[in-house]
């Protein structure tokens, strides 16, 4: 990914620092590594002053706000007043920058059938996939991730004091070459097939929780 655009989207951050103090709160919580993420309490009120679509991230070593500050097609740039920044492309994690201390994801390619681009609300049980990852810390690049679709049941989420009915959808994924296997789970509207919420591993060593604290799909102002 062109380093010009990403270097765009870290200077859009410091303009997030004077938001509001939850997400200047972002910076101290996503960069202490404790053990066990410090959560980072939100209420409706502080996500309305900030004028952007925001997502709540929980890292292994701590949780903050992230604003949407640019879009390009079907890839978003999230990124928190600390400068860590989260790209996500229908949903699914396909970069990291700042986020893992043992190192981020560099880039993600999907397949051309990849159901993310269909919507996981339509992806048939059992379905599999495969996509490729390249890892800035161990230089591995094309990485083959093989994938395996499970539907679940209709979940209920409560965020921000508002209700949503979702269905589940949990992805086995398979990188032999890493030895990384895990399970990645995905809260979908079972509408259109926009991702809610997601627990998503991106490497070996780090692993995400996405809840979307704006799910109304408000664009970037």
């Amino acid at each position: 990914m062109n380093m010009l655009k990403v270097g765009v989207c870290l200077s859009a951050a410091l303009l997030l620092c004077g938001c509001n103090p939850l997400m200047s709160a972002s910076l101290n919580n996503l960069k202490s590594a404790v053990i066990g993420p410090d959560e980072v309490d939100v209420t409706p009120a502080q996500v309305a002053e900030v004028n952007y679509p925001q997502i709540k991230l929980t890292t292994p070593t701590g949780s903050g706000v992230l604003a949407l500050v640019r879009e390009r097609e079907d890839l978003q740039f999230w990124v928190a007043s600390g400068k860590q920044v989260l790209l996500l492309r229908n949903g699914l994690a396909v970069r990291s920058v700042g986020l893992g201390l043992e190192g981020d994801l560099d880039g993600t390619r999907l397949s051309d059938t990849s159901p993310f681009k269909q919507g996981l609300h339509q992806v048939a049980d059992g379905y599999t996939s495969r996509r490729w990852i390249d890892l800035y810390k161990d230089q591995e690049v094309g990485v083959i991730v093989n994938s395996r679709f499970s539907r679940k049941s209709m979940d209920t989420l409560t965020i921000l004091n508002k209700e949503y009915s979702v269905l589940r959808v949990d992805e086995q994924i398979d990188a032999p070459a890493i030895g990384l296997r895990a399970i990645n789970r995905y809260w979908v509207d079972p509408v259109d097939g926009f991702i809610v919420q997601s627990e998503q591993q991106l490497t070996s060593q780090l692993r995400v929780r996405i809840v979307q604290l704006t799910p109304n799909r408000r664009h970037v102002p």
